[in-house]
């Protein structure tokens, strides 16, 4: 059967999972969901994932969501090595840390912000815009001084806070103020495995997204 995965190529988590499958060289079977037809609410996606979200993955009857909890499934069933996700207890919690801080401060705070103005056509809130700034402050110093988000190799912390940055990016947001990041950003840009086939075409898309709906 394969892997079967559910997506919108515009969706930031969708992308980090496609970074990942190809940083391990696993092959999905990708399953586009249309969520204005509903798609995501027939009986047989509700049977997998009752809290109907992408993206959502179907190994062989083993189903899952949550970006980040798939990008970890994959690498621990599929990865050649531990290297995207190592096994030492004291870098595995760092690279858990950075993908907790990405879902719980970084991309929560950036969709706060801009996700109401984006789908509900509100007035930009300069308090929200606040808080997003101060988590790319965070990101920022957590990148002082090495590599990558948990250390000086790459993991799945990368890959994902990376979906996230990007994302943040081609909403218009302006990074060049946090040096780090920008650093960051471009090695990752130059060496994350099939960074534009997995990431870039699905920005295109949300910049699509947002230049069409910006003009309502």
């Amino acid at each position: 059967m394969g892997i079967d995965f559910y997506y919108l190529p515009g969706s930031s988590p969708c992308r980090a999972v496609m970074m990942t499958a190809k940083a391990l060289g696993v092959n999905l079977n990708f399953k586009l969901i249309d969520l204005m037809k509903g798609e995501h609410l027939t009986p047989e996606f509700l049977k997998m994932n009752p809290q109907h979200v992408v993206p959502t993955l179907n190994d062989d009857g083993f189903c899952l969501w949550e970006s980040r909890a798939i990008c970890s499934y994959l690498v621990t069933k599929y990865g050649k090595d531990d290297s995207l996700y190592p096994k030492d207890a004291k870098t595995r919690a760092m690279v858990d840390q950075r993908m907790y801080f990405d879902i719980g401060t970084l991309y929560a705070r950036f969709a706060d912000y801009f996700y109401p103005m984006l789908f509900g056509g509100a007035p930009a809130d300069e308090a929200k815009k606040t808080k997003a700034i101060e988590a790319l402050q965070f990101l920022n110093t957590f990148l002082e001084g090495q590599a990558w988000a948990a250390g000086n190799n790459m993991t799945i912390a990368d890959i994902n806070l990376v979906a996230t940055v990007s994302t943040i990016e081609v909403s218009g947001f302006d990074i060049s103020p946090f040096p780090n990041i920008s650093r960051w950003m471009a090695k990752a840009k130059s060496s994350l495995p099939g960074y534009e086939e997995a990431n870039g075409e699905g920005l295109k898309a949300f910049k699509g997204l947002i230049d069409h709906m910006m003009k309502k």
